[in-house]
């Protein structure tokens, strides 16, 4: 027989709704234990009849330890939750803050770069030509550090090429023949430049002298 589907709205009759309360109980009240000892869970259900009467399951020892967790977790709960809020407002509190201390600094920008001077009094040009001043004193000393700094540099690589220069002096020195090898080389190539140079006078036939004495017969 297929069970009908269930309307959820009071039931009227009072015989009905009692032994209704009554079966949903105890399968409510087994669910709960199922879910307790399956799934490792600490579990507290508690009813109250329409008459008053209370009905409880607790998977603890008592039930007042599940309600007392209960309570614990939510004071947490709303703990953290006010926790978050106040950090919340911190985070926005920092917030404008920054943007006006942003803005503070774009101003005094504008004023350092010559702009906006209209609304400023004498005293506020004083500090603004005095902070100019102290810049530039600044700047110009940490020009001359770096200029100092690349001189010593030049001067530091040029010992060292100094250095490097008086060895190799002194390595040719104590091998002469090493510096003489190469004039020699230059005589050598300059002789046998010379001798190519010469024209010779070798021609292709009989000598004069034969040619003479015996002249060609036809």
């Amino acid at each position: 027989m297929v069970r009908g589907k269930v309307q959820m709205r009071r039931i009227e009759n009072t015989a009905s709704r009692q032994v209704t309360f009554s079966k949903r109980r105890s399968g409510l009240l087994k669910k709960a234990y199922e879910l307790s000892v399956l799934c490792d869970a600490e579990v507290g259900v508690i009813i109250f009849s329409q008459k008053g009467r209370l009905y409880q399951f607790s998977s603890s020892s008592e039930i007042q330890n599940t309600i007392d967790r209960y309570h614990r977790s939510s004071n947490d709960a709303d703990t953290y939750k006010a926790n978050m809020e106040q950090y919340i407002l911190h985070l926005k509190q920092e917030t404008t803050d920054m943007e006006r201390k942003i803005e503070l600094l774009e101003v005094s920008l504008r004023k350092l770069s010559g702009q906006c001077l209209g609304s400023c009094s004498t005293d506020e040009i004083q500090m603004i030509g005095d902070q100019l001043d102290l810049s530039l004193r600044s700047i110009r000393a940490r020009k001359a550090q770096l200029f100092n700094d690349k001189i010593q540099q030049l001067q530091e690589k040029e010992r060292s090429l100094k250095e490097e220069n008086a060895k190799l002096l002194a390595k040719c020195y104590a091998n002469p023949w090493q510096s003489t090898a190469y004039p020699r080389v230059a005589a050598i190539d300059s002789q046998s430049s010379r001798s190519e140079d010469v024209e010779t006078g070798l021609s292709i036939g009989l000598p004069e002298s034969l040619t003479r004495h015996h002249p060609a017969q036809v």
